[in-house]
């Protein structure tokens, strides 16, 4: 991790501690969205595709720092940043997944779920999209709350 990186996140927690509850309560479930059973790159599709929604900035810049460091090509990360389709299939159903649970409130046709399975995800992944959903749908609002 570099250091710009570093002081990124350092600052954006730094700003998240005026709640020390905000910020405990996003750190505890980042943990467990970092301990799911979804691959780092496939979190960070997730967390992308919020933050792209939500249009924070700041989230949407560090996140592209923290896929680079994964060593993600550099046409995911314009492809996520801009909000369209990624050429890896899987990656793709996981992104179209994301989004489909963020348009219905969860309430994901079957045909969709359907989808989601066939690219090789299970229904404990589609409950750890949610998990990452909540996680940052909080660090996007709470940034954005205070202009970052």
């Amino acid at each position: 991790m570099n250091d710009n990186h570093v002081d990124d996140i350092s600052g954006a927690l730094e700003r998240l501690s005026e709640s020390p509850e905000m910020l405990d309560g996003f750190l505890k479930s980042n943990a467990l969205f970092e301990g799911s059973t979804l691959d780092p790159l496939a979190r960070e599709v997730v967390v992308m595709v919020v933050a792209v929604r939500n249009g924070c900035r700041f989230c949407i810049g560090l996140h592209t720092g923290r896929l680079r460091e994964l060593g993600a090509e550099t046409g995911l990360i314009a492809a996520l940043r801009a909000g369209n389709p990624v050429g890896d299939p899987r990656l793709e159903a996981l992104r179209q997944f994301t989004l489909r649970v963020l348009a219905t409130t969860g309430d994901v046709p079957d045909a969709e779920r359907a989808e989601f399975s066939a690219a090789g995800y299970s229904d404990r992944n589609a409950l750890e999209v949610v998990l990452g959903i909540g996680t940052y749908t909080m660090a996007t609002l709470a940034n954005r709350l205070v202009k970052n």
